[in-house]
């Protein structure tokens, strides 16, 4: 759900169609391999390293809202993070949080495999209909919908921070 709530707001950057598949599609893989990983080692580092996941993610999700914020008072359009490092980084913020679903994961399931298949394509189902709800909201709406996903963006920034 978080995939869908923050691509969503991304999606009201008028994003093209093939660019929300790619974006869909890196959220999938993110939230197949981010299991693996707090599977494989997410134990040991969060045994060893205090790391809370929710302080990257929050501060992540300012500078992006903020960027949003600021993109609704310039006169030119200019759209954020829509390149691959861009479509990365949104894919790893989404799917930080994915690190702990593949720690507690044995006490659910010992089919990792499948359960991250189902978790991979729900994520990126997720995604691509909050980007496609998103680019009608900014066809509708204009910048005003950048703006309004971006005062969301740093609410959802500033909830992450203070869990």
């Amino acid at each position: 759900m978080d995939a869908f709530s923050l691509s969503l707001i991304y999606g009201t950057q008028g994003i093209k169609k093939q660019d929300k598949f790619i974006l869909s599609l890196i959220v999938g893989i993110f939230h197949f391999v981010m299991p693996f990983v707090g599977l494989v080692i997410g134990d040991y580092l969060f045994k060893k390293i205090s790391f809370n996941t929710n302080i990257v993610v929050g501060i992540i999700f300012i500078i992006i809202a903020m960027e949003m914020v600021l993109e609704y008072f310039k006169e030119s359009e200019k759209k954020i993070f829509f390149n691959i490092p861009g479509y990365l980084l949104f894919g790893l913020t989404v799917s930080l949080d994915s690190m702990t679903t593949g720690i507690s994961l044995p006490a659910i399931t010992n089919n990792y495999l499948a359960s991250n298949v189902i978790f991979s394509v729900m994520s990126f189902f997720f995604t691509l209909l909050g980007l496609n709800i998103g680019n009608k909201l900014n066809i509708k709406y204009g910048k005003l919908s950048t703006l309004t996903g971006g005062i969301i963006l740093l609410i959802l920034a500033i909830n992450y921070l203070f869990r």
